[in-house]
């Protein structure tokens, strides 16, 4: 997810703040995804009202937010186990 300068903005805007004042001023911007685009008003109203104490906080909220189109390819993990017929790496105890 590239903020095209909404990170700027957002660190520039007066803390602590609600989700409808960043809406209001900065709502329009858009945040580019791994496969399209989407407004900073649309992810963040997703979560309602909340208020947010630094612009970290706002970060966090749209990183969790964004629609599918952020996240790569959906449904796919590296992270699952190997099933039963085939051999997977050996476990690994520290």
């Amino acid at each position: 997810m590239r903020l095209n300068g909404v990170d700027d903005r957002l660190e520039r805007h007066q803390y602590p703040t609600t989700s409808e004042e960043i809406i209001a001023a900065h709502g329009n911007a858009t945040v580019e995804l791994a496969n399209g685009s989407e407004r900073l008003g649309d992810v963040l109203e997703r979560f309602g009202d909340q208020t947010f104490e630094n612009p970290e906080d706002v970060f966090t909220t749209l990183r969790a937010g964004v629609c599918h189109r952020g996240v790569g390819r959906r449904f796919y993990s590296d992270r699952d186990p190997t099933t039963d017929a085939e051999e997977g790496p050996s476990p690994v105890s520290f």
